[in-house]
């Protein structure tokens, strides 16, 4: 596997979903703003979307691929056998849990979203939408199992590319927003779902020649079943302790007018850079990872290792200068139209800063804990990541009355940096890694690349300024062109200071 080559691949469908996402949250801020319906349907939308980013973006995986490989390699059949007991049993629970949550769902989205009870249309509207959105749950659910197939035979372009169906079925319904009204709402809930079911059977039908489901509610849940249950329950929470962190923010920021939907749109800017930088490297990482530590080929591990840590920083550094240095001007730019006025681009711009500062922490979680789940640990990312998120509890909480849901980024930002520190003081503890002189001296090529390229970016937003006000009608086409410019700049940059290698392209991990 060429860990490069394979995450451009990944990357290049996840960056086209991204970008269809935001051609898609464009129109929502058009047609809902910062609305109570924009918040109501941020509510609903949120916790299936934040279960599918648990499961999609590597959690499934962690706690899969390592058993499932085991199995494989052991028997044919019993990698089989593995897999068939572990689809039945999703099943069943996740039909269990999406029925029960159908029946208390008011009760559900009290607790995610406590500040609507005082506005009574609000939380009606959340109940009605979480309801329609749900089942997207068990769908999603299910297509991180097939996912989870696909990339332990290293096939990861079908698994990166199901995404795209949600942006484009709510894209699909958005066109129609205007005749709409009210309605849109729900038919964007009735499209989640709908979207849900489309990917999942997308990703069987990728997946029939290399594995073939069977239900039966025949089977054992013998050592191994309980083995992977043990440590995907773990691995949920620690893999997606940044989702856990921003849905906390959500609950939270329900008690202040249009914070919720603030929140989703600085959000919905940082993600595309993580979905690259972080999910894609660990997602792509892990089979590999498994195998060589299974073998106990230590040069192996550290060379995939170093040069993991390598491309996530390589990419999530200049990522998080540029949201630095020009928070407002790409808010502005990417959702500045329609109900979408100027306060709303001021509020999600100051949340995107904070958010920004922490944008290398979250990729390093999931660069670090990839490192563990091939270790089959699953246990220590999750007692960092629940050290984390009651820091980030503690801090939102005592601090929201004073300052407002701006403390939720920040506290974000805090506990994750907090989070994957303890990752790499145990990584070395334990002499699973090392920052040894071939990775620092690549870090400090990095930085510095990272600075030149950032000074000519500041320098372009600042000629620009003019094109990039909330008034001009080409801010978008400006930003998309100097954001281009400033990457070609990286690029050149990088191969200057030799941070970046052609050499990096071929190589084998």
């Amino acid at each position: 596997m060429n860990l490069l080559s394979s995450t451009t691949v990944f990357s290049f469908y996840t960056m086209l979903s991204r970008v269809l996402g935001y051609f898609r949250d464009i129109m929502i801020a058009i047609f809902l703003g910062t609305s109570l319906y924009a918040d109501a349907f941020f509510v609903a939308f949120r916790l299936p979307n934040t279960f599918r980013r648990l499961f999609a973006e590597g959690t499934f995986n962690a706690a899969f691929i390592p058993s499932y490989t085991s199995a494989k390699l052991s028997n044919k059949k019993h990698g089989k056998k593995f897999a068939d007991d572990i689809f039945s049993l999703l099943i069943i629970i996740l039909l269990f849990l999406v029925t029960l949550v159908e029946i208390f769902t008011p009760y559900l989205v009290y607790i995610i979203a406590p500040g609507f009870v005082d506005s009574g249309l609000k939380f009606e509207i959340a109940v009605e939408l979480t309801r329609i959105t749900f089942p997207f749950l068990l769908f999603v659910s299910l297509s991180s199992f097939f996912s989870g197939i696909l990339n332990t035979n290293n096939k990861f372009a079908a698994a990166a590319a199901a995404p795209i169906i949600l942006n484009i079925f709510l894209i699909i319904v958005l066109f129609y927003g205007s005749y709409l009204n009210d309605q849109l709402v729900v038919f964007l809930a009735y499209a989640v779902s709908l979207a849900g079911l489309i990917q999942l059977i997308l990703l069987i039908f990728y997946s029939r020649n290399l594995y073939l489901p069977k239900f039966s509610l025949n089977f054992k849940i013998g050592k191994k079943i309980k083995m992977f249950f043990g440590k995907l329950l773990p691995s949920i929470f620690s893999s997606g302790v940044t989702q856990i962190n921003i849905l906390v923010g959500t609950i939270i920021a329900s008690f202040q007018a249009s914070a919720v939907s603030y929140l989703y749109y600085a959000d919905r800017i940082y993600q595309i850079n993580l979905a690259i930088a972080g999910i894609a490297i660990g997602t792509i990482l892990l089979p590999s990872l498994s195998k060589y530590v299974q073998s106990n080929d230590q040069k192996k591990i550290i060379f995939i290792q170093n040069k993991a840590l390598e491309l996530s920083l390589f990419l999530s550094l200049p990522a998080t200068l540029a949201l630095l240095i020009a928070p407002e001007e790409i808010t502005s730019s990417l959702f500045g139209y329609g109900s979408f006025d100027n306060l709303s681009v001021k509020k999600s711009a100051e949340a995107l800063f904070y958010f920004a500062l922490g944008l290398p922490a979250f990729s390093f979680i999931k660069i670090f804990s990839s490192f563990l789940f091939a270790r089959n640990n699953t246990k220590t990312p999750f007692y960092f990541s629940l050290f984390s998120v009651i820091v980030n509890i503690i801090i939102s909480i005592y601090f929201f009355s004073a300052i407002g849901f701006i403390i939720i980024p920040i506290a974000t930002t805090i506990s994750s940096w907090l989070n994957s520190l303890l990752l790499l003081f145990f990584l070395i503890k334990k002499n699973y890694f090392s920052l040894n002189l071939n990775l620092i001296k690549p870090i400090v090529k990095i930085t510095l690349s990272t600075i030149l390229t950032s000074i000519i970016f500041y320098f372009l937003i600042i000629f620009f300024e003019n094109n990039l006000s909330y008034e001009s009608e080409f801010k978008l086409l400006t930003i998309i062109t100097l954001v281009i410019v400033t990457f070609i700049a990286y690029i050149l940059i990088s191969i200057l200071t030799k941070a970046f290698k052609i050499s990096d392209i071929k190589l084998k991990y």
